[in-house]
């Protein structure tokens, strides 16, 4: 027996009936042989994590633009955060932790320099409509990897691409992470605007506070309500929990999400991504790996995909490049 067998073997006699076992996987685009060492979602897991698109996250808005700040949350801590709360409601819940690891880890790999203010950028400028979570399967299906995408699983594929708006994931594992995401970044937003001085958190609704004082009270309170009421394949929290939660999901959206000092610098964004996208359309402004992709796909398209693989930093200087003039040295 090897050690992925071992593993499918402990799968089969620990996790839920609910659980999505690894060796019942609807598999992969491309069939592979199986590894001796690891599971289909584990080999997944580490294909998104090693990947560059993974990286680039950590140059990437969660909400506050280019904060001044060493510790406020990028897309990459932001998506370590959603990690960590849904392997922890799904091992209690005795679901598929490297599943749900693996959704967790390759959710955001899509989102575009600049926070969701880039992402509306976007689906303005693109006929075809941008949304990061599509992008996030395009990536993981086309475009890493030189062309070829990471291959991975139909499970996977399918938890990245619903876990925010939309039809829900098919298996429980991706559901666990549609509320994960929710749950870390109401949570770690309020962290980030209290240390940009945009909240307080006296200010936070007295409805709200049977979830608790501080983030980590908030966060168990919710986790542990979802470990306490779900029941069979639906995910549940206690009634005055979830109402508690819903009102601060409101608080936010008021407060901070379209606070107008929080966002201030959001209205530079639409311009800037903008006159990138008019730059990058025209082919032989792509880069040369690109070019032979916008000749089957569109240079539009292929120019959506370059603007959405950037950091903020490299979309600014870019821009620069592109259209600021420099000084002349004799």
């Amino acid at each position: 027996m090897t050690i992925r067998e071992r593993t499918q073997l402990l799968e089969e006699q620990i996790l839920s009936p609910y659980a999505a076992l690894s060796k019942n996987s609807a598999g992969r685009d491309r069939p592979e042989d199986e590894c001796e060492m690891r599971t289909p979602y584990q080999r997944d897991r580490d294909r998104i994590l090693h990947c560059k698109s993974f990286r680039r996250l950590k140059h990437k808005t969660q909400v506050f633009l280019s904060p001044e700040g060493d510790h406020y949350r990028t897309r990459l801590t932001h998506t370590l955060e959603v990690s960590q709360i849904a392997r922890t409601i799904s091992r209690g819940l005795l679901l598929n932790e490297d599943l749900t690891e693996a959704i967790s880890l390759g959710h955001d790999l899509g989102h575009t320099p600049f926070g969701h203010a880039g992402e509306r950028a976007l689906d303005a400028l693109y006929g075809a409509g941008f949304r990061h979570y599509e992008q996030s399967v395009r990536i993981v299906e086309k475009l890493e990897n030189g062309g070829k995408g990471l291959n991975l699983t139909a499970e996977v594929r399918d938890g990245v691409l619903c876990h925010t708006k939309g039809r829900e994931a098919k298996t429980m594992e991706g559901r666990v992470v549609r509320l994960a995401d929710r749950i870390a970044y109401i949570n770690h937003d309020i962290d980030d605007a209290v240390r940009a001085g945009v909240l307080e958190e006296k200010d936070i609704p007295r409805e709200a506070e049977i979830l608790g004082d501080r983030k980590s009270a908030r966060i168990n309170t919710l986790v542990r309500s979802v470990l306490e009421n779900t029941t069979g394949s639906e995910l549940r929290m206690d009634p005055e929990i979830q109402q508690a939660f819903d009102v601060l999901y409101e608080f936010m959206f008021k407060h901070v999400y379209l606070n107008p000092y929080a966002k201030k610098e959001e209205k530079k964004v639409p311009g800037l991504i903008g006159a990138l996208y008019e730059y990058l359309k025209r082919p032989e402004h792509l880069p040369e790996d690109l070019r032979e992709m916008a000749e089957h796909e569109g240079a539009e398209r292929v120019a959506c995909d370059y603007i959405a693989g950037m950091t903020d930093h490299f979309a600014v200087k870019l821009f620069q490049k592109v259209y600021v003039p420099k000084f002349w040295n004799v």
